[in-house]
């Protein structure tokens, strides 16, 4: 569900992508006029479908997305300064640029990892990287860990 304005709502019902939708039999319905006619809008309206514009996908792996699924710390030592990206595996050994293998990095933890695995490196992951989730999944869990936290 979500609120939007009158003329999106027109919109969205003449080009026949929304129905009315009659909830109560007191549902205030607006009129608006127009030199050749008048269109009664309602109150509420229902999505016939959903357009590809709403289906959500994963963002590409980019600077911007993998600094805030790290939460802007170095994946290796906790360190919140000098950041830069880190291939796991690195490139020149097959590894895919990917979410499962690009993670945060301080610059001196990704100089002493170098060209290396983080066990060749004597490094250790403070979290396995993976592809960010869906926000509604997002938001969901982070309420119920809230909730737990309450409950306790």
């Amino acid at each position: 569900m979500s609120r939007i304005n009158v003329r999106r709502a027109i919109v969205l019902l003449l080009a026949g992508k929304a129905e009315p939708l009659d909830l109560t039999e007191n549902a205030s319905i607006w009129q608006v006029r127009s030199p050749s006619m008048v269109l009664e809008v309602p109150e509420h309206i229902r999505m016939k479908f959903t357009g590809t514009e709403r289906i959500w996908k994963v963002p590409r792996v980019n600077r911007r997305e993998v600094l805030r699924r790290d939460n802007h710390t170095c994946q290796y030592c906790g360190s919140h300064r000098n950041l830069t990206l880190d291939h796991v595996l690195p490139k020149s050994k097959g590894g895919p640029h990917s979410w499962d293998n690009v993670v945060t990095a301080c610059s001196s933890c990704n100089s002493r990892k170098g060209d290396r695995t983080p066990a060749q490196a004597g490094l250790k992951l403070r979290s396995k990287p993976k592809a960010p989730m869906h926000p509604t999944v997002a938001f969901a869990e982070q309420f119920w860990r809230e909730q737990k936290l309450d409950s306790l």
